[in-house]
């Protein structure tokens, strides 16, 4: 949603948008650019298919974008959850 509004007000030929998600659970040694180093870590494959005449400076700005959104934002910051039980 975030891309196909950003991508109108600018008026580019975006068409539609694609998002496949990939989840899997990996031993934290074996990622080079991660934090935490011991116990396993959530991995979130991200595949964005953009349909449209989008030139490849269009496609570059659409994936930062993407990285802004807001479901972006709050998977990749620390998360916090507290239960009630009511």
């Amino acid at each position: 949603m975030t891309l196909a509004l950003y991508a109108r007000r600018k008026g580019w030929p975006l068409d539609g948008v694609t998002v496949r998600l990939t989840h899997s659970r990996i031993h934290a040694q074996d990622c080079a650019d991660c934090e935490t180093k011991e116990g396993k870590l959530d991995q979130i494959e991200r595949e964005l298919v953009l349909s449209g005449r989008l030139n490849d400076e269009q496609r570059a700005k659409l994936v930062e974008i993407a990285d802004k959104c807001p479901v972006h934002r709050t998977l990749t910051s620390e998360i916090k959850i507290r239960t009630r039980l009511v």
